[in-house]
Protein backbone atom coordinates (compact mmCIF):
# COMPACT_ATOMS: atom_id res chain seq x y z
CA UNK A 1 0.00 0.00 0.00
CA UNK A 2 1.40 3.37 -0.80
CA UNK A 3 0.89 6.41 1.39
CA UNK A 4 0.52 8.70 -1.26
CA UNK A 5 -2.58 6.75 -2.05
CA UNK A 6 -3.96 7.28 1.44
CA UNK A 7 -5.88 10.71 1.72
CA UNK A 8 -5.22 12.30 5.36
CA UNK A 9 -7.12 10.98 8.64
CA UNK A 10 -7.59 12.62 11.44
CA UNK A 11 -5.51 11.32 14.78
CA UNK A 12 -7.91 10.06 16.90
CA UNK A 13 -6.45 12.83 20.01
CA UNK A 14 -7.81 15.09 17.94
CA UNK A 15 -11.31 13.98 17.31
CA UNK A 16 -14.50 15.78 19.51
CA UNK A 17 -17.72 14.40 19.80
CA UNK A 18 -18.96 17.37 18.14
CA UNK A 19 -17.17 16.80 15.45
CA UNK A 20 -18.57 13.42 15.29
CA UNK A 21 -21.97 14.19 15.85
CA UNK A 22 -22.22 16.77 12.72
CA UNK A 23 -20.80 14.29 10.72
CA UNK A 24 -23.54 11.83 12.00
CA UNK A 25 -26.64 14.05 11.86
CA UNK A 26 -27.11 13.28 7.94
CA UNK A 27 -29.01 10.04 7.40
CA UNK A 28 -26.78 9.20 4.02
CA UNK A 29 -23.76 8.84 6.31
CA UNK A 30 -25.47 7.44 9.12
CA UNK A 31 -26.43 4.55 6.34
CA UNK A 32 -22.34 4.67 5.54
CA UNK A 33 -21.37 4.17 8.80
CA UNK A 34 -24.00 1.76 9.54
CA UNK A 35 -23.34 -0.46 6.69
CA UNK A 36 -19.65 -0.23 7.72
CA UNK A 37 -20.80 -1.48 11.24
CA UNK A 38 -22.00 -4.70 9.87
CA UNK A 39 -19.86 -5.33 7.23
CA UNK A 40 -16.88 -8.20 7.85
CA UNK A 41 -14.59 -6.42 5.76
CA UNK A 42 -13.50 -3.29 3.88
CA UNK A 43 -16.39 -1.81 1.61
CA UNK A 44 -15.49 -0.16 -1.88
CA UNK A 45 -16.97 3.18 -2.34
CA UNK A 46 -18.96 1.47 -5.19
CA UNK A 47 -20.46 -1.47 -3.22
CA UNK A 48 -22.98 0.67 -0.46
CA UNK A 49 -26.98 0.71 -1.56
CA UNK A 50 -27.22 4.93 -1.19
CA UNK A 51 -29.84 6.94 -2.53
CA UNK A 52 -27.28 9.48 -4.10
CA UNK A 53 -25.31 9.68 -7.16
CA UNK A 54 -21.69 9.17 -7.30
CA UNK A 55 -20.80 12.66 -6.67
CA UNK A 56 -22.87 13.60 -3.09
CA UNK A 57 -21.79 10.06 -1.95
CA UNK A 58 -18.08 11.12 -2.39
CA UNK A 59 -18.75 14.49 -0.56
CA UNK A 60 -20.06 12.09 2.02
CA UNK A 61 -17.59 9.70 2.45
CA UNK A 62 -15.22 12.89 2.83
CA UNK A 63 -17.09 14.24 5.45
CA UNK A 64 -17.12 10.92 7.32
CA UNK A 65 -13.10 10.71 7.20
CA UNK A 66 -12.82 13.93 8.12
CA UNK A 67 -14.47 13.92 11.18
CA UNK A 68 -12.80 10.44 11.59
CA UNK A 69 -15.33 8.03 11.72
CA UNK A 70 -13.80 6.76 8.75
CA UNK A 71 -10.53 5.27 7.13
CA UNK A 72 -9.78 5.35 3.51
CA UNK A 73 -7.20 3.85 1.06
CA UNK A 74 -6.77 2.82 -2.49
CA UNK A 75 -6.69 -1.32 -3.14
CA UNK A 76 -5.73 -0.88 -7.10
CA UNK A 77 -8.12 1.40 -8.60
CA UNK A 78 -11.11 0.86 -5.35
CA UNK A 79 -11.07 2.92 -3.02
CA UNK A 80 -11.81 1.06 0.24
CA UNK A 81 -13.83 2.05 3.64
CA UNK A 82 -13.50 0.94 6.88
CA UNK A 83 -14.97 2.26 10.37
CA UNK A 84 -12.51 3.15 13.00
CA UNK A 85 -14.80 1.38 15.20
CA UNK A 86 -11.72 -0.12 17.70
CA UNK A 87 -10.55 3.74 17.81
CA UNK A 88 -13.91 5.28 18.23
CA UNK A 89 -14.97 2.74 20.71
CA UNK A 90 -11.87 3.73 22.93
CA UNK A 91 -12.10 7.75 22.46
CA UNK A 92 -16.38 7.62 22.79
CA UNK A 93 -17.45 4.44 24.51
CA UNK A 94 -20.90 3.51 22.76
CA UNK A 95 -21.43 5.70 20.72
CA UNK A 96 -21.32 4.05 17.60
CA UNK A 97 -23.47 1.42 18.99
CA UNK A 98 -25.88 3.89 20.21
CA UNK A 99 -26.18 5.87 16.73
CA UNK A 100 -26.75 2.53 14.81
CA UNK A 101 -29.16 1.42 17.29
CA UNK A 102 -31.00 4.70 17.42
CA UNK A 103 -31.03 4.74 13.70
CA UNK A 104 -32.65 1.20 12.89
CA UNK A 105 -35.32 2.10 16.02
CA UNK A 106 -36.05 5.42 14.08
CA UNK A 107 -36.76 3.71 11.02
CA UNK A 108 -38.53 0.16 12.55
CA UNK A 109 -41.07 2.72 13.76
CA UNK A 110 -41.71 4.30 10.78
CA UNK A 111 -42.71 0.82 9.14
Amino acid sequence: MHTERIPPHPDVAALTLQRLLEALVDPVRRSIVEQLYDAPAEVACGGFDLPVGKSTATHHFRVLREAGLIRQYYEGTSRMNTLRRREIDAAFPGLLESVVAADRAERAAAR
